[in-house]
């Protein structure tokens, strides 16, 4: 069963692609039982598939008493998946127009008091909260994928949030095991995100200019920068290359390389070229195992790499401020 002490009793989930089904196997873990609806095709046979590949990791992680695969409900109607629920999380394609009225349709039929979170990952929560008869319920609550693994969800509320609501999201989230970041001022792309999009501009400047393959991009990340972000993040890390001093000498003797012309803020326009560079590149480097066969070695990775993180910072709250 879900927490008793937590005041969420119901989740419901709309939307079950990647995202969708990765929440899903998340809360099921938790204790709870899924209300759901996808009207695509074939929808209820993929989540549960996608919950029986996720169970092997969720299993290592610890299971809640009472977790089952089985505690799934595919519903016919938004309105019949969300009536009983106490938090929503919407999962539909990233398009506003979409969005917004899918978001209308849960405002509707959610009852009263019921929490919406939006997993959007860029579009800002007060443009969401335009027509809703209730906007004060609705914030993003951006995951990352795998969503059943990595445990930071990015909570932001819009001009009409209402505080207590971030305060009962927070909670929510930390008891299903995650680390929630509360982000005080909304900006597309929210946090997270944002920096991995400069990253990721930066790598296809790099492909497409000949400078680097896609294989040896992902070498620089996973034996550099890669491992020491895990432990402690760019802040920290250029914190220690400033020595004794800290990251006031870092900034003295490296800060003037930030007027270098190193990097290009603009993404390369994505031709047939570049395209084919990137696609062919990551086959190469996939070698013909599977996207499950990855997923599964992800998975593992990612459930180990936990463990070592916690070791090194043990910390005593779940919530992150900013």
């Amino acid at each position: 069963m879900a927490d008793p002490v937590n005041e969420v009793k119901k989740v419901a989930v709309v939307g079950t692609g990647v995202i969708g089904n990765g929440w899903i196997s998340r809360f099921l873990a938790r204790g709870y039982e899924v209300a759901a609806f996808d009207p695509a095709p074939g929808a209820e046979e993929r989540t549960r598939d996608a919950v029986t590949r996720a169970w092997p990791s969720l299993e290592k992680l610890g299971l809640a008493e009472g977790a089952s695969q089985n505690g799934i409900t595919f519903y016919p109607t938004i309105a019949e998946a969300v009536r009983e629920a106490d938090l929503i999380q919407e999962n539909v394609p990233e398009r506003e127009a979409l969005k917004k009225s899918v978001l209308a349709e849960i405002d509707e039929h959610a009852k009263p008091g019921a929490l919406i979170g939006s997993s959007t990952s860029g579009i800002m929560p007060s443009v969401l909260q335009e027509g809703l008869n209730h906007p004060e319920r609705l914030i993003v609550a951006h995951p990352f994928n795998p969503v059943y693994i990595l445990p930071l969800v990015e909570l932001v509320g819009g001009e009409q949030t209402d505080p207590a609501v971030m305060e009962r999201a927070k909670r929510f989230y930390e008891s299903v095991q995650m680390k929630p970041l509360v982000i005080q001022k909304e900006i597309e792309g929210h946090l997270a995100d944002r920096l991995m999009e400069a990253l990721w501009r930066e790598a296809l400047h790099l492909v497409n200019d000949g400078v680097a393959t896609t294989e040896e991009v992902d070498a620089s990340i996973i034996y550099g920068a890669g491992l020491r972000w895990a432990q402690m993040g760019p802040f920290l890390t250029f914190h220690l290359a400033g020595g004794d001093q800290g990251m006031r000498h870092m900034l003295e003797q490296f800060g003037p390389a930030l007027k270098l012309p190193w990097t290009k803020l603009e993404a390369p326009e994505l031709t047939d070229e570049l395209k084919e560079k990137v696609i062919a590149g990551t086959a190469g480097q996939a070698d013909n195992v599977s996207i499950a066969e990855l997923e599964n070695k992800r998975n593992a990775f990612l459930v180990e790499l936990l463990d070592l993180v916690a070791s090194y910072w043990p910390e005593t709250k779940t919530a992150v401020k900013m």
